[in-house]
């Protein structure tokens, strides 16, 4: 596992045992959340933060775990499957993480259906 591939996955691990300090951690302060090709949707950690404190409250038993990844370096793209809960709503996603001075600068999320 590469040091690219290795942040990105303790990124994933802080966010599955919901742990909003760990998982802030893996983003630079300027960080940016957005849809693929869409406007940004979270700028900075203020904004981050909130999202996920959100979420992990509304989706207690929520999980994402990695189907496939291609490593580029700087740029990390994911196809994750996420569980909001066991037996309930799931989703995948491709996830393109950049990555700026060892952590990450922005996610750029394609959702299927």
């Amino acid at each position: 596992m590469s040091a690219s591939t290795d942040l990105v996955q303790r990124q994933l691990d802080a966010y599955n045992a919901q742990d909003i300090e760990a998982f802030m951690a893996f983003y630079t302060e300027d960080a940016e959340l957005a849809g693929l090709n869409g406007a940004v949707n979270q700028a900075g950690h203020g904004a981050i933060r909130a999202r996920h404190l959100d979420l992990f409250a509304e989706f207690p038993e929520n999980r994402a775990d990695v189907v496939n990844q291609i490593d580029l370096g700087s740029i990390v793209m994911v196809h994750e499957r996420v569980e909001r809960a066991p037996g309930g709503d799931n989703f995948e996603v491709a996830a393109i993480y950049t990555l700026r001075d060892g952590k990450i600068a922005r996610v750029d999320f394609a959702r299927g259906s």
